[in-house]
């Protein structure tokens, strides 16, 4: 669900959705990593100015985390070769 999410969500910002892709990384039964691969041009766009949007994506991470004690922290990758 929070992967879905996530990859709907940031398909939204950038001009290019097709280069994204998240994959999630289970820590332990209580943390999560979130990676999400983009093209090179829309790195900045994800995180925005000053983080505002990374930002925003993280405190929407933190909202899922009270309803299902889970922890989430995203990573923000090129998918440049």
């Amino acid at each position: 669900m929070i992967t879905e999410f996530v990859s709907a969500y940031t398909k939204m910002i950038v001009g290019y959705p097709d280069d994204i892709s998240v994959n999630t990384k289970k820590i332990n039964d209580t943390f999560y990593e979130l990676i999400v691969t983009a093209n090179e041009a829309d790195i900045g766009k994800l995180i925005g100015k000053n983080g505002n949007m990374i930002n925003a994506i993280k405190t929407i991470l933190n909202g899922c985390k009270a309803k299902n004690g889970i922890s989430y922290k995203i990573q923000i990758v090129s998918n440049s070769k």
